[in-house]
């Protein structure tokens, strides 16, 4: 099996709920543990020897760039796409449709996660998967997309059920491996993974999880980012 060699980093959102923290930096460089959330990731990949790396950069994009540069001070190679306009979790990938020629991963920005990516694969793999999503378990899902899971098979989202209506504690955690296939299914400018492409995805049967144990922690509040701070254990 050909292990997938090229990553996005969805880096082009405001982070206003990190507001003030965030009106002077962009939430890519908030810090954990002395490192930021990105540094974070970008140890994730290394670990699997993934060290080609784009990062789609938005709300003050100049600060992502100049920070992490070409990437050679991290150990990995980085490109960027820049969103002159917010494109939302699907439109970057239009926007790198040329670079990412096959099989690809895709991570949102501003998650700590562990995820063991091999098993991950090869789970895409064996499915014949145009798409395989990372799911964790959480207490409470009401915050976030709910997979319905049959044999690995994502039969459907729901996104914010109440917490006594849903039907599985099972979440989106924000990381995914795709073919490139899934770009020809990105309706053109602002465009949502979740609301424009899975679906479809499901509906064809080809959209996978793959649950994992690992740790996750999404930094989208104080409150979350306060705990990650506590609680996550870096990378080795």
């Amino acid at each position: 099996m050909n292990f997938p060699t090229k990553v996005l980093i969805l880096a082009g959102g405001r982070g206003t709920r990190l507001s003030p923290l965030t009106d002077s930096i962009p939430k890519a460089l908030v810090m954990v543990h002395g490192k930021t959330l990105t540094e974070h990731l970008i140890d994730l990949f290394k670990k699997y020897g993934v060290i080609n790396i784009c990062i789609s950069v938005g709300y003050l994009k100049e600060k992502i760039i100049d920070y992490f540069k070409d990437g050679s001070a991290f150990g990995v190679k980085i490109r960027y796409i820049e969103e002159n306009v917010p494109l939302g979790t699907a439109g970057p990938l239009k926007l790198a449709r040329y670079y990412f020629n096959e099989t690809f991963i895709v991570s949102n920005g501003d998650e700590l996660k562990k995820i063991e990516i091999d098993k991950m694969y090869e789970l895409h793999k064996k499915e014949n998967a145009i798409a395989t999503i990372a799911l964790t378990n959480v207490d409470d899902p009401s915050q976030y997309g709910v997979a319905i899971v049959e044999n690995n098979r994502i039969k459907a989202f729901v996104e914010k059920p109440s917490r006594d209506s849903a039907l599985s504690n099972l979440i989106n955690a924000g990381f995914y491996i795709f073919e490139p296939e899934i770009i020809k299914l990105i309706p053109d400018g602002c465009a949502m993974l979740e609301r424009d492409v899975f679906p479809k995805l499901a509906g064809k049967g080809k959209l996978f999880g793959f649950q994992f144990n690992g740790q996750w922690f999404d930094t989208g509040n104080f409150n979350r980012l306060d705990l990650a701070r506590k609680e996550w254990v870096d990378i080795k």
